[in-house]
């Protein structure tokens, strides 16, 4: 019994060791939370990504980053844009360079459109309506990129 608790243990310090984040969780919480204290769900699978797209309604997608474009525009931006009359169904995150199986899966739904982070999409019944990718995020206010996501709203939710 003690031996095979002792592989058991092994095998599991073995697993912990080869995930290499690229970011110390202590650094990404704050990050993370900006965005779930206003409602949205974090995904960290593949398998919840696909159930998260699976849900009837639409559903925001935002790829969160640690950059300072996320911070300061992309972050506020969807926050922002959940003050209107209509809203997505469904809002969920995922984490580029922290929960790689989980954004590798959203940017999977995503194609046509390169990976980038941060970046939003908008889709309806699992289908993308609307993208947001980081060239439209870069540089821009906050104000704007709500504006964007309210125009999208307004027209598929």
């Amino acid at each position: 019994m003690f031996v095979t608790q002792l592989v058991s243990l092994y095998k599991e310090i073995q697993t912990q060791k080869n995930k290499r984040y690229m970011y110390p969780s202590e650094l990404v919480k704050p990050m993370r939370e900006d965005l779930t204290q206003v409602g949205f769900e974090e995904l960290h699978t593949a398998d919840a990504v696909d159930a998260a797209m699976a849900k009837e309604g639409t559903t925001l997608v935002v790829v969160n980053s640690v950059c300072g474009c996320a911070a300061a525009n992309a972050r506020p931006g969807a926050k922002m844009s959940l003050n209107n009359a209509k809203k997505p169904d469904h809002l969920v995150t995922v984490f580029a360079g922290v929960d790689k199986e989980a954004t590798d899966k959203a940017r999977e739904y995503m194609i046509p459109f390169p990976p980038s982070s941060p970046s939003m999409a908008l889709f309806k019944n699992g289908e993308l309506v609307h993208m947001l990718e980081r060239h439209h995020i870069e540089g821009r206010p906050a104000e704007m990129i709500a504006e964007n996501l309210i125009d999208a709203y307004n027209e598929h939710c």
